[in-house]
């Protein structure tokens, strides 16, 4: 495939406070998680719902690790029933001001 192929260009992503990694390879998540959280930040959506799928679970453990190293994530769990259960993390995120984010 050439430079120009669509495979090669960036994906643009809507900044909704969703994040749905099922057309992500998982080597792209270390960069793209820590990424997507600091533009909802910057925005204020502070709450944020990362779509993983439920699978056998390597690709939650690797966003789970991920946001455990994340200053300026304050919490995370698993989804309720309604937004994805275990196929899905909610995330809460710092004010960009918060004295403890980066």
């Amino acid at each position: 495939m050439g430079p120009d192929s669509p495979d090669d260009l960036p994906t643009e992503l809507p900044i909704d406070g969703v994040l749905d990694l099922h057309t992500f390879r998982p080597a792209e998540i270390g960069e793209l998680v820590p990424a997507y959280l600091a533009e909802c930040r910057e925005r204020g959506i502070l709450q944020v719902r990362v779509v993983h799928g439920k699978g056998i679970g390597n690709l939650k453990r690797g966003v789970h690790a991920i946001l455990a190293r994340l200053p300026e994530v304050v919490s995370f769990s698993e989804a309720g029933p309604h937004y994805g259960g275990t196929g899905a993390t909610m995330v809460t995120l710092r004010p960009q001001d918060s004295p403890d984010a980066r």
